[in-house]
């Protein structure tokens, strides 16, 4: 009996969560209410907390599911493959899970999204460490990600008008034969 009761708790919570999506793809943030995520979840008010303290909360867990999906569920990432396995698993999860996909990379959530993902990741995923200090690191992380997220919403925004290997090669080809980019990584 009581997994009938969490399977119907974690579909509740989906619907939450789905609604919310829903809106957060039309509207920013702070122009969505729980009484709205309510009406579009087909709940009462008062179940919204049961599942979520407040928006911001429902927010933070969502992200925190994805960027924990982005960062554990990839697989082992070489310099050579680096691009390839981050973008498979933003394609991974558009797959699995694309209602969420489309908010937190949409016009409304992408900033936000994007800073939360930048803070929670290893920066070795980008191989640009060296035995010594590089001054550009940063500037190399902030534009292998934000390329690599802004591509992924622009892929998406266009109806994945590649396939996913035209998409990841273009990807990798784009990191991997500027002349520029293996210059400063090596500084």
């Amino acid at each position: 009996m009581s997994t009938e009761i969490t399977k119907q708790a974690d579909q509740t919570r989906q619907a939450w969560v789905t609604a919310f999506c829903l809106l957060y793809q039309e509207k920013p943030f702070s122009k969505i209410s729980v009484q709205a995520v309510a009406k579009k979840a087909g709940y009462d008010r008062t179940t919204f907390y049961q599942y979520f303290i407040d928006l911001r909360d429902l927010l933070d867990q969502l992200e925190e599911e994805l960027m924990g999906y982005i960062t554990t569920r990839r697989p082992s990432i070489t310099a050579e493959t680096n691009e390839y396995h981050f973008i498979n698993a933003l394609v991974d999860l558009y797959q699995e899970r694309s209602v969420e996909v489309n908010a937190l990379l949409g016009p409304y959530g992408r900033d936000h999204f994007s800073t939360a993902l930048k803070s929670s990741l290893d920066l070795s995923l980008f191989h640009l460490r060296n035995d010594e200090a590089n001054q550009y690191e940063p500037y190399l992380v902030e534009f292998r990600l934000a390329g690599a997220l802004d591509l992924f919403s622009l892929w998406l925004s266009r109806g994945q008008d590649l396939s996913v290997p035209e998409l990841v090669e273009l990807l990798v080809k784009l990191y991997q034969t500027n002349p520029g980019l293996k210059e400063l990584a090596k500084q």
